[in-house]
């Protein structure tokens, strides 16, 4: 069980500064369904697991490459702390089933809208290559 939880941690931590996505995003459903966590325990814990590693490990990475806005990223934090207060207050008296099926809602709409961005841009490189083309023969 400890070797699994280590690997899960490292995994998350890699598509985290890797991706820049939430850990809590694989976290989640990777607590409940790997070691059968009910959904608030699991949501609760991903909180807990990802205060510190996040912010200060993938952090560094782009601190040292200029790739961080500070401005943007206080402002942000201060937004999400008021609204993460207030989606516990929301989240803790709700049932599991609830949360559960808000969360698959909110994976559903990022996978789609990743897949509709990632559609755009293939279309216009498309359109782009053919532009060029034409130029060329011209």
């Amino acid at each position: 069980m400890i070797a699994l939880i280590l690997l899960l941690g490292l995994a998350v931590g890699v598509l985290v500064g890797l991706l820049g996505i939430g850990g809590g995003l694989v976290l989640v459903p990777a607590l409940v369904y790997l070691l059968h966590m009910d959904q608030h325990l699991a949501q609760g814990t991903s909180l807990l697991i990802l205060l510190p590693p996040v912010g200060l490990g993938a952090l560094l990475a782009y601190w040292k490459q200029g790739k961080v806005d500070l401005r943007a990223g206080l402002l942000s934090a201060a937004g999400i702390l008021a609204g993460g207060y207030v989606g516990g207050l929301i989240a803790v008296p709700a049932s599991s089933q609830h949360l559960r099926g808000i969360f698959g809602c909110f994976l559903i709409l990022a996978a789609i809208l990743l897949w509709k961005n990632a559609h755009d841009a293939a279309a216009a490189e498309r359109v782009a290559l053919e532009s060029e083309s034409r130029d060329a023969h011209h």
